[in-house]
């Protein structure tokens, strides 16, 4: 490969990690092309991009980033394929799905809302992390939930108050 073709390639690499907010290194060379194309089409569904790249490449693209990936480095051994999303959670349900049949795709490690997680024992962790819509929409619910309670009682003690109060005018 050219050096002009390299560096391209290394562009775009470094581009794409800009544009997600989240990657995960995983390995799926075990898989056959059926699984693979399977796995690609359930990316695409869910608005993750995957990436099948060169170790060399991937470290020379995270090198010309201004942030420091260096804890990553060790994890780009042997294949390596990236899983970009801005949904921090996704692309650790889509491995834990596979992984609970076979272990594939094995995960390697993830840079996830500005920190690293190495190793399998974070996937887990990584499944149960919420979204920003997630959030918002439980902070909503939780503003929410005190003005219904105190409708609902006002609602609730007007029907009593007047209930009582007919009961002592009919006597």
């Amino acid at each position: 490969m050219k050096k002009e073709d390299k560096k391209k390639i290394i562009k775009k690499i470094a581009d794409t990690v800009k544009e997600y907010e989240n990657f995960y290194l995983t390995d799926i060379a075990t898989l056959d092309a059926a699984k693979t194309s399977k796995l690609r089409r359930e990316c695409f569904e869910q608005d993750i991009k995957l990436m099948v790249v060169k170790n060399t490449l991937m470290r020379k693209a995270l090198e010309s980033l201004d942030e420091n990936y260096e804890e990553l480095y060790p994890l780009l051994k042997g294949n390596t394929a990236v899983m970009f999303s801005n949904i921090p959670n996704a692309p650790a349900k889509l491995i834990d799905k596979y992984n609970k049949s076979k272990k594939i795709p094995a995960f390697k490690g993830a840079y996830v809302q500005e920190s690293f997680f190495i190793g399998d024992k974070y996937l887990k962790e990584l499944v149960s992390i919420k979204s920003k819509t997630e959030l918002i929409g439980e902070i909503i619910a939780l503003l929410q939930s005190p003005a219904k309670n105190v409708i609902s009682a006002l609602q609730s003690s007007g029907n009593t108050l007047h209930g009582i109060l007919k009961a002592l005018s009919e006597k």
